[in-house]
């Protein structure tokens, strides 16, 4: 089985997932992320059809962006879903589709500044755990407002879900729902490889899968650090 062949069976396995947890899959988008691959897996992703991709590192982003090229339904459709500095935007802005990771008013102004007027989703920490990025749920209309004030396009919301608790995560995507839906946001980025039926069920317009696409990622080398 080739490369491409493979990428498909997986991607249609996620589908099928996606309709086990009761959702239509067309109304479900899947951001396939590469993170810890080279340019060639994305590109082969994209000849296969698949033209949503997600990235965690900047230096990764603009490195496959300028070497993936468009497939059979179009050039890719990049979206980076990790943490961000300040001082990353500018390579990133004329590349970013849709920014998942806006957690506080000074990245959301740096955005704007260099991609007025860019599709973004609030990332809300609803587990609480110190380790994730997110802003706290209360403050998350008083952000959306900010973001909106600098003209972004806030599309919805964003959470990472409690690692080996599906429960847990299960319920933090509900609430998150929950917060989307008092603020008339539609878009939901949650779910990904290990929660991605819990995330489905509560309402996920997006979810962020690697893994189930892709494989177990590449294992780390001394001094790779990226932003």
């Amino acid at each position: 089985m080739s490369d491409r062949d493979a990428i498909l069976d997986r991607i249609t396995a996620v589908r099928q997932r996606i309709a086990g947890a009761g959702a239509d899959p067309a109304r479900v988008r899947i951001v396939a992320v590469s993170k810890g691959f080279g340019p060639g897996v994305a590109q082969t992703a994209v000849s296969a059809g698949h033209v949503d991709l997600g990235e965690n590192y900047a230096q990764d982003l603009v490195a496959k962006a300028s070497a993936v090229e468009p497939g059979p339904a179009g050039p890719p459709r990049w979206h980076f879903v990790g943490g961000v500095q300040r001082n990353k935007v500018t390579k990133l802005a004329p590349l970013v589709d849709l920014w998942h990771t806006v957690d506080r008013a000074d990245l959301g102004r740096a955005i704007a500044r260099h991609a007025p007027g860019a599709g973004v989703l609030v990332q809300v920490n609803v587990t609480g755990e110190s380790t994730k990025g997110g802003c706290e749920p209360a403050a998350t209309g008083p952000l959306v407002d900010e973001l909106r004030a600098v003209d972004l396009d806030v599309r919805g919301l964003m959470t990472i879900g409690r690692l080996g608790d599906a429960d847990a995560s299960r319920e933090g995507f509900a609430r998150l729902a929950a917060i989307a839906r008092e603020l008339g946001l539609e878009e939901l980025s949650m779910g990904m490889t290990d929660d991605l039926q819990e995330a489905v069920a509560e309402g996920a317009t997006l979810v962020r899968v690697g893994t189930a696409i892709f494989g177990p990622r590449p294992r780390k080398t001394a001094g790779d650090v990226r932003h």
